[in-house]
């Protein structure tokens, strides 16, 4: 049995991982994923040299209005002052009382 779910990923600076660790929680979150980020785009190649800490992609699935209320909150809090890449996907969860 599996259930759907939102898929929420944030690209940032790695400086912005803690408070956005905490604040995806507060918002109703149950857990996330936090990975080292590199590539290219609109502002070219991105790595640790870009910022002094590197870039993350933070991962969270959960439900719908959840990953609606986190990224309203990402954009209006960061998107004028950070480079951010923020988008959702639709998942199939197979353990949906983890999410």
């Amino acid at each position: 049995m599996s259930t759907m779910r939102k898929l929420l990923t944030l690209i940032c600076e790695s400086d912005l991982e803690r408070k956005l660790s905490d604040e995806v929680m507060a918002l109703g979150a149950h857990g996330y994923t936090v990975t080292e980020a590199r590539g290219r785009g609109a502002h070219g190649e991105r790595d640790a040299a870009w910022a002094p800490s590197g870039n993350i992609r933070m991962e969270v699935i959960c439900e719908s209005s959840v990953a609606q209320t986190i990224a309203a909150h990402v954009k209006k809090t960061y998107f004028a002052h950070y480079s951010m890449v923020v988008y959702l996907s639709d998942v199939e969860v197979l353990r949906d009382d983890k999410f």
